[in-house]
């Protein structure tokens, strides 16, 4: 069923784009511009998309808590994305971002993997999604509160973050020991499992890491993906 929300559209004039994103400059952002300039880059100008970039921390207002985004967001979080060749289908949470445009989109599989074809190297992909959605993203998230956000500094949820934080890239840095990418037979292959993940790790400084020569592989497999130009351009959005 289409969504029936387009009425909250803010769009003025009509746009010939495919898709609108609302985002920011965080890493939950990055994961859905990074992956719409990857589709762009393998499919052309069809995979074209409009920017609103939405201001999370103004003083005045918080435009993801106002009505219009929670139409198309109930959760009020960037990113939320629009589909308008879809009747203005709206999706919102990155891995359900990320899962859409392949569903729709790569119908080629080059950034997934064909679920009824590679069902094990698909249920591959899916799992360090979920892992990235529940250990990477929260964990970092907490450890950046704990220590630059929270009003008041607290030894123990520092060090329990901190920690855990260490503890997921271990586990990313033990997978990928003799591999180039988290999913995928052989060395892996490139695939929303990197897109969902390397955003968060790549602000590893913002918690206090400074380095990541405490895991090489970690370290060597951010550096293959920061270095691919479709993801260097959605690492830009918004400008």
């Amino acid at each position: 069923m289409f969504n029936t929300l387009a009425r909250f559209s803010r769009t003025a004039t009509p746009s010939t784009k495919r898709f609108k994103l609302y985002t920011a400059a965080t890493p939950n952002g990055h994961q859905a511009s990074v992956m719409l300039e990857e589709l762009k880059a393998l499919y052309g100008p069809e995979m074209e998309y409009e920017v609103e970039k939405l201001d999370l921390f103004g003083q005045d207002r918080q435009p993801q808590k106002e009505s219009w985004f929670l139409a198309m967001n109930p959760n009020g979080r960037i990113p939320a994305l629009t589909d308008r060749s879809r009747r203005d289908f709206h999706v919102f949470e990155t891995a359900a971002i990320l899962l859409y445009l392949a569903q729709h989109y790569d119908i080629g599989n080059r950034l997934s993997f064909n679920p009824n074809t590679a069902r094990n190297e698909y249920s591959q992909m899916l799992q360090w999604i979920f892992f990235a959605h529940a250990s990477i993203a929260p964990m970092q998230g907490q450890a950046y509160h704990f220590r630059s956000s929270a009003p008041e500094q607290i030894p123990y949820a520092i060090a329990r973050y901190q920690d855990e934080v260490e503890r997921v890239y271990g586990v990313l840095d033990s997978h990928l020991a003799d591999r180039d990418w988290l999913a995928g037979v052989g060395h892996g292959r490139y695939s929303l499992a990197d897109i969902k993940a390397f955003p968060w790790v790549r602000r590893h400084p913002g918690i206090g890491i400074d380095t990541l020569d405490k895991w090489p592989n970690v370290k060597a497999w951010l550096a293959r993906a920061e270095a691919r130009p479709a993801a260097k351009a959605g690492l830009e959005v918004p400008n």
